[in-house]
């Protein structure tokens, strides 16, 4: 995409990398003051598991100095990509440049549901795809499919990108709670987390990484079951044991 840097430079060339197995999108703008702890929070929560993850920051042209941030904190940790647009186009474009340039088999998708369109198709063909999306019509407009109950979120989701493996998860937990509420398996009422999807070998490979989170897992079923930790619904938000 035009107007974009990629903060490459000086470092080990991306394609002598070995690629990761998650990578996780966060778009900024003007977030000079918190960029830093996000990133030790988000760290905090994947480093104890098994896999290896990328960051990928696309600071969708801030003017507060987020990028430099970035830069210092690129300069110390390899697993951070970050791309810079030189002004601002927005949230649809910044996430759709981040998760074109994704290269693990898992990646995040955190959105807010009016721009689920503008995940791209192609790049994460044959991916797992975890859904975390929430449907909020004040924010996201009134989709009728939602309204009218007659699909979900994560199957919406799906059914942009066919060729993905989408697993619903994360969604009805606190960003803060998932650095703070994980505790070793076998704890007694260790928090159990929700997953749903139609891929049982995806489901699978979800489940590990929330087990490394450190809380225990409820499969629901399949996507369309969804819906039973959306907004408003008594799965939503509450710590709950399986």
């Amino acid at each position: 995409m035009s107007g974009t840097k990629a903060l490459e430079q000086g470092h080990v060339a991306e394609a002598q990398l070995p690629a990761p197995d998650l990578s996780v999108v966060v778009t900024l703008y003007n977030e000079a003051d918190s960029v830093e702890e996000l990133y030790r929070r988000t760290v905090a929560a994947l480093e104890p598991g098994p896999h290896t993850f990328e960051l990928i920051f696309v600071d969708d042209g801030s003017t507060d100095g987020t990028f430099a941030a970035l830069e210092r904190l690129r300069g110390d940790d390899s697993r951070i990509r970050a791309v810079r647009f030189k002004r601002n186009f927005g949230q649809h474009p910044a996430m759709h440049a981040g998760l074109a340039r994704a290269r693990g088999d898992i990646v995040v998708v955190t959105v807010p549901l009016k721009a689920y369109r503008s995940v791209p198709v192609e790049p994460l063909a044959g991916k797992i795809v975890i859904d975390t999306n929430n449907y909020y019509p004040q924010r996201d407009g009134h989709i009728r499919e939602l309204d009218d109950e007659s699909t979900t979120t994560a199957e919406l989701l799906q059914a942009h990108l066919p060729t993905s493996k989408v697993v619903k998860a994360f969604n009805h937990i606190y960003a803060a709670e998932l650095t703070t509420h994980g505790q070793p398996a076998d704890t007694k009422n260790r928090r159990a987390l929700v997953i749903a999807g139609d891929d049982q070998g995806a489901k699978a490979v979800v489940r590990d990484l929330i087990d490394r989170f450190g809380f225990d897992t409820v499969d629901a079923g399949p996507l369309k079951e969804g819906w039973r930790i959306q907004r408003d619904t008594p799965g939503y938000g509450p710590r709950r044991t399986a």
